[in-house]
């Protein structure tokens, strides 16, 4: 496995914690409030990198940030009514609309990566799915999953055009006011934001300051460097491994059930990222005597 694809992995074991984390938060708070607190913080990290940025940068940075924050917001919805687990075999669902998703893009995905992505949410579904559905829950987490395939179709066909860094603060500020709006908005004649610093906790603001600082602002820039070298429907295959290092945070720190099953499960995973890297022999020459 080159860098690139260390860094992506990197970056789903570093997701694969947000889950408990953003159970424990969204149990005092909402989704669209854990979201601006968590990319105000990211947005204080990254400031100096957002000063004098080309407009080109914006723009894309704007586009990218408007489907982040789709995307983590209806998660952070979905984990209020259902188990971190079922939230991430959901949101695994996007390592199929990737490729789908990139057919309507020009792209042409091999049979093997195709498999691989199969075998890959197979495995996530063996792994995480454990009934207790919520129909409006469960709608918004697949929603999400859908905004965030796009995401990764649009960063791999942008991410060459800009500093990786230049990239991130771009997301991640645009990210912070429109999350501070959407939050506005949702308070709006009702008494949430005076309610919310006594809503904060010690555990709390220590999960706020991972999911900004180290979630959001480090692994953005990791994502926008990482994918200048990895084609959206690998990358997003990689990103499965997020839903194998969530079940295992979760049975440690939410003490989540992690059974046989679910370890067979993530071994399926791990055998579908496997199977991405995979590169048929070229054939031999016949020489003629």
């Amino acid at each position: 496995m080159n860098i690139h694809v260390l860094a992506l992995l990197l970056v789903t074991l570093v997701w694969g914690a947000t889950f408990p984390v953003l159970k424990i938060a969204t149990a005092q708070l909402s989704g669209v409030e854990v979201s601006a607190l968590r990319f105000m913080l990211a947005a204080v990290c990254m400031a100096p990198f957002a000063l004098r940025l080309p407009r080109h940068t914006w723009r894309d940075g704007g586009l990218l940030g408007a489907l982040v924050l789709v995307s983590y917001v209806a998660q952070a919805f979905g984990l209020e009514y259902i188990s971190s687990n079922r939230s991430a075999f959901l949101t695994s669902l996007n390592v199929l609309m990737v490729p789908l998703l990139g057919m309507a893009f020009g792209a042409r995905p091999t049979l093997v990566m195709l498999l691989a992505a199969a075998l890959a949410c197979a495995g996530i579904g063996l792994m995480s799915w454990d009934g207790g559905a919520n129909l409006l829950a469960d709608a918004a987490t697949v929603f999400g999953a859908l905004a965030y395939a796009l995401y990764v179709i649009v960063l791999s066909q942008r991410a060459a055009r800009h500093q990786p860094r230049q990239l991130a603060a771009a997301q991640i500020v645009w990210m912070a006011g429109l999350a501070c709006v959407w939050m506005l908005l949702d308070a709006w004649g009702t008494d949430k934001l005076q309610t919310l610093p006594s809503r904060l906790n010690a555990e709390i603001l220590w999960g706020l300051a991972y999911l900004g600082v180290v979630a959001t602002a480090g692994m953005l820039f990791l994502q926008a460097w990482a994918q200048r070298a990895v084609a959206a429907d690998k990358a997003a295959l990689i990103y499965a491994m997020e839903p194998v290092f969530a079940a295992l945070f979760a049975w440690m720190w939410l003490a989540e059930a992690l059974t046989l099953r679910a370890a067979l499960g993530g071994a399926m995973v791990v055998c579908a990222v496997v199977l991405s890297e995979w590169r048929p022999a070229p054939a031999e020459v016949a020489v003629q005597s």
